[in-house]
């Protein structure tokens, strides 16, 4: 018997991861299988994010165009992806340490920027008040 991982089972993996990995398998982008389903770009974006997830019939769709059955979209069973080898699962963990660093990085820039703001209007508004003698 082996340990191997069910990587897109119910236990490993969401809706929207199995979304991104069948859609990663036929080499569309999220705007080409939007486009080609019928959806914004930011509706595609929220099933592979699991904010949201599509009504019957854009699942449906969503199987047909992706070569999957819909219970593997919605608990991976049945016919799926295959699972990644472990060389491409190392990387794939490298890559995404690396998405968080810079997630990380941007949210930090972005408090910084902030920060940068309000010292700017304190300046400004120095600059118009009146010296005291």
């Amino acid at each position: 018997m082996t340990d191997e991982i069910d990587w897109y089972g119910p236990e490993a993996a969401t809706f929207g991861d199995r979304v991104a990995a069948a859609r990663e398998q036929t080499g569309m982008t999220q705007a080409m299988l939007a486009k080609r389903l019928g959806v914004r770009l930011a509706t595609l974006r929220g099933w592979e994010d699991d904010l949201s997830e599509p009504r019957a019939n854009r699942l449906s769709m969503l199987a047909g165009l992706l070569n999957v059955s819909m219970m593997w979209l919605i608990n991976g069973e049945g016919e799926g992806v295959d699972a990644p080898e472990a060389g491409e699962t190392a990387r794939r963990v490298d890559l995404e340490e690396v998405l968080a660093d810079m997630r990380a990085l941007r949210t930090d820039l972005l408090k910084k920027a902030e920060t940068v703001g309000k010292m700017e209007k304190r300046i400004r508004r120095l600059m118009t008040e009146p010296a005291d003698a």
